[in-house]
């Protein structure tokens, strides 16, 4: 099975731009929200660059611990070689030209590395449920043994928090025998960090401790502080010979936990742990592509380790808490981005017990008829500033009842489900509510940015859309349309009557008033601060893509021809189109620069979904069409992080992926869309499809394009 998940970026040295490898990142995660990050390159470019980032229960939040390492190796003949990159503020980047393959195996990291005669493989891996990391090499060929040395760098700080934090007291170190804690004398809050060398000679010097100051690109591109300093107690050794390896342990757990598992077992569990995902997919995402993403897609879903009450009223109930991260680095979970994601990342990958633990967190942050927007990081309490997030969750529940047959979830979720609906037909916070006059769903507050585009730096709402937005009011018909379903599938016919009429008076009104004969699509926002907003925006297609469209069908092509010819794009659509006069075509610079383009042209991956549902309901039997569409991402895999799909790209051509490097509902929409896309071509060309599914290939090498674009 693990040579079926398989990833290869060759690489011939220097002469292939190795600035190049710096651009490209990789991710392991560990199932509580903490990871590992870093450039193919081995060179920190972020804050959030490290090889353990702990997840540590509130207030502290997410953590780094070990920042990066140094890593040398000696030669018999003495020779010392550095393996991976740094970068300093006083001299430029320089990449040691010994590396000639990276990979993914089974999702996790691969270096292979020649030294003089000797080939060494590095592997990073994080075991699931801990805050632990092992870095492992090994010696697969050669005719001498080497010394390998390794430094490592240490920052206690949030992974939020700027890499110029003041870092000026040194660490306490305690060592017994080959076991080293090292604890932070500035933050008694911190867990010690402990680390162990398990090779043949391990041994730490220790030399007094030293600070080491180094730079951070990505930071500096962005306009963040970008130079940090770190400290370090010293250098770790092992002898490494041919066929023999050794691993470093950096954890924030007992030792017991630590040593719970040798570094071959902890291998093996997490190989075993990835194979069953892959095992228990839908059967069309077991292969190609579709099972790459199978495995990205697990590492958003989370245990809110940090949050530890939500866990302890979850097992009181028999339940087990569990959550979304939106993306990584830096987003902590999200309501609205957990909804959306669901779909893909639990049902489409057969996590159901998993999607109902997260349907039945939420059901408990409801409050005055709305879920949180998100959860800062190191808090218990959610932010509420969302008027889509809710209506996202009666969609969420949907699916997770259409697959799973869950209906005592259901049961429960139904009379929150109804003071929901209250709260929005008298209306709630932030003037979210219905609008009697005409029955749609306005929203509005000064200062907030409450739909999806919510874009703000300093005091500037970039996107506002204060009114009646387009989505929110396909969202709420959607929403109205299932009440009235399940409320008739429990016997309660006089509710549900009251509910289609409230869906029948959107229904009506919608279409009477955000059709725009002008541009033969629709307003983007009516009744709004300026009037009727005609910017052509990717909101619409909700009106189509959603199991209950409250868009007229006879309006459906034109609304999809608007898209395709303006928004549409190999890697998701344009949040704008081309040609208003506030399009960006380029997501990048400082954040005010960033945050001004968010919205203004920016494409999103995951809108990909939400356009492919559409566009299969006016060509059912188009799936050739939207294979194309996500064609787009097969070369993004090997872009970014590699094997997951970016937040965002740029507007124009190259596309240049932007924003967080893996995000939550990009993943997911797309892997959902392929697995659609998958099952309705075996139904309707069951020779052609099956001749197709085995020549994609399981092993995939990225091609030129895709690693050197």
């Amino acid at each position: 099975m693990a040579e079926a998940i398989l990833n290869k970026m060759p690489w011939g040295g220097n002469h292939e731009h190795p600035e190049r490898l710096l651009t490209r990142e990789w991710l392991v995660t560990n199932g509580l929200g903490g990871y590992a990050s870093g450039s193919v390159a081995g060179v920190a470019t972020r804050r959030y660059h490290g090889l353990l980032i702990a997840a540590l229960p509130t207030p502290i939040g997410r953590t780094v611990m070990l920042s990066h390492l140094g890593e040398w190796v000696r030669l018999a003949d003495r020779r010392t070689i550095r393996v991976a990159g740094e970068e300093r503020p006083d001299r430029p980047y320089e990449l040691p030209d010994i590396l000639t393959e990276f990979r993914l195996e089974m999702g996790l990291p691969v270096w292979t590395y020649h030294v003089g005669d000797a080939v060494i493989e590095k592997r990073i891996l994080l075991p699931y449920g801990q805050n632990t990391v092992h870095v492992n090499y090994r010696m697969i060929s050669g005719g001498q043994g080497v010394r390998l040395i390794l430094r490592p760098r240490l920052h206690f700080r949030g992974h939020e928090n700027p890499v110029e934090q003041s870092y000026d007291e040194p660490c306490r170190l305690h060592v017994l025998s080959n076991r080293f804690e090292v604890h932070s004398e500035s933050n008694a809050q911190l867990p010690p960090l402990r680390m162990t060398l398990l090779g043949r000679d391990a041994q730490l010097v220790l030399e007094g401790g030293n600070f080491e100051e180094f730079f951070y690109r990505v930071e500096a591109s962005r306009g963040y502080a970008a130079r940090g300093r770190v400290w370090t107690p010293g250098r770790f050794r092992a002898e490494l010979g041919p066929g023999e390896e050794c691993t470093l342990i950096a954890s924030t757990e007992s030792w017991d936990t630590i040593h719970a598992l040798n570094p071959h077992q902890a291998l093996k569990a997490e190989h075993a742990r990835r194979e069953r995902l892959i095992e228990q997919a839908d059967p069309a995402a077991r292969t190609g592509r579709a099972a790459e993403l199978v495995l990205a897609a697990d590492q958003f879903i989370i245990a809110p380790f940090s949050r530890q009450a939500d866990a302890a009223r979850a097992l009181a109930e028999g339940d087990q808490a569990r959550t979304v991260i939106a993306g990584y680095h830096w987003f902590t979970d999200w309501g609205r981005d957990t909804m959306i994601s669901l779909e893909g990342l639990t049902l489409t990958t057969g996590r159901h017990a998993e999607a109902g633990y997260i349907l039945r967190t939420f059901l408990h942050y409801v409050k005055d008829g709305l879920i949180p927007n998100m959860f800062p990081e190191g808090q218990n309490e959610g932010l509420y500033h969302t008027a889509d997030a809710t209506l996202w969750f009666f969609h969420a529940m949907d699916r997770y009842v259409t697959v799973t047959g869950d209906r005592l979830t259901l049961r429960h979720a139904i009379p929150t489900f109804c003071s929901i609906i209250e709260h929005h037909l008298r209306g709630t916070r932030f003037n979210i509510g219905v609008d009697h006059r005409d029955g749609l769903l306005k929203q509005g507050a000064e200062g907030y940015q409450l739909t999806w585009m919510d874009a703000k730096v300093e005091g500037w709402v970039v996107t506002p859309r204060r009114g009646k937005a387009v989505e929110l009011n396909a969202l709420f018909y959607n929403a109205l349309r299932l009440m009235e379903r399940w409320l008739r599938e429990e016997g309660q016919e006089q509710h549900a009557q009251q509910m289609a009429q409230h869906a029948q008076r959107v229904y009506e009104s919608f279409n009477q008033r955000f059709w725009n004969p002008q541009t033969n699509c629709l307003y983007d926002v009516i009744d709004g601060e300026g009037g009727d907003d005609a910017a052509i925006r990717p909101n619409q297609v909700f009106s189509i893509s959603l199991p209950y469209p409250v868009l007229d069908p006879q309006r459906w092509r034109s609304v999809l021809d608007v898209a395709q010819r303006l928004l549409v794009t190999p890697v998701g659509l344009r949040s704008l189109a081309p040609g208003h006069p506030d399009y960006k075509p380029n997501y990048d610079g400082d954040l005010r620069a960033r945050d001004a383009a968010y919205h203004q042209g920016t494409v999103w991956g995951w809108l990909a979904g939400p356009f492919a549902d559409a566009w299969l309901k006016v060509h059912p039997d188009d799936n050739r069409g939207i294979e194309h569409l996500i064609d787009g991402f097969a070369a993004h895999l090997g872009e970014a992080c590699i094997g997951s799909i970016s937040e965002v790209f740029d507007a124009e051509p190259p596309f240049t992926p932007r924003g967080c490097v893996a995000q939550a509902w990009s993943v997911a929409e797309v892997l959902r869309i392929l697995v659609k896309c998958r099952h309705a071509m075996a139904q309707q060309h069951p020779q052609h499809q099956q001749a197709g599914a085995g020549s994609e290939a399981t092993v995939s090498s990225w091609s030129a394009a895709a690693v050197h674009a």
